[in-house]
């Protein structure tokens, strides 16, 4: 038996580090770190939510999501919470995870293993450390993945629009046009 020590860092717009240290036994299932998660966030743990294993990159890797979701067209192995032991999926020292909870609003979590204790058992994941003030759920706005920009231009297309129709020119070739009536049509 062993039990795992995360760091559960929250990817915010501010650059502050708010962060949990969160230890929890090989035997628990992803939805107890789910939980502990959220709790340890002061989140209502009222939407949906994955965990991706990921790499040194912090690439998405294998989705264990908190729900099973019917996909006929998906070749990525999909786990469910519930019934995937932490152990399972830790095959390095410094594994990471990143959990996506509320798919509109992406509130992201990067998590990092930082000890292993392989003597140690725990009844129920712990919140070892605590550090920084969680934003309230509700502050941050739903993401419609579309870029922001300062210009007031709502489509995200900056300078683009004018650099593609600037190869026309704009003199207009008129001469001896007086109206559309003028033309046989």
């Amino acid at each position: 038996m062993s039990t795992y020590k995360f760091r559960v860092l929250l990817d915010n717009s501010d650059h502050e580090e708010i962060f949990r240290d969160i230890e929890i036994d090989g035997e628990h299932n992803f939805e107890n770190f789910y939980q502990k998660i959220i709790e340890s966030f002061f989140f209502q743990g009222d939407q949906m939510a994955s965990f991706y294993v990921s790499n040194n990159d912090w690439d998405k890797g294998e989705e264990i999501g908190l729900f099973a979701l019917e996909s006929e067209d998906s070749f990525e192995p999909y786990h469910i919470m519930q019934e995937s032991k932490i152990k399972n999926f830790v095959d390095k020292k410094d594994q990471r995870f990143i959990l996506v909870y509320d798919f509109l609003k992406m509130w992201i979590f990067l998590i990092e293993l930082i000890h292993i204790d392989e003597t140690a058992t725990l009844a129920a994941p712990e919140i070892i450390l605590s550090i920084g003030i969680a934003p309230r759920e509700a502050s941050r706005e739903i993401d419609f993945g579309l870029p922001s920009t300062d210009s007031g231009d709502d489509f995200g297309l900056g300078n683009d629009f004018d650099d593609i129709f600037s190869e026309f020119e704009d003199e207009e070739d008129f001469e001896g046009f007086d109206n559309i009536d003028d033309y046989d049509i």
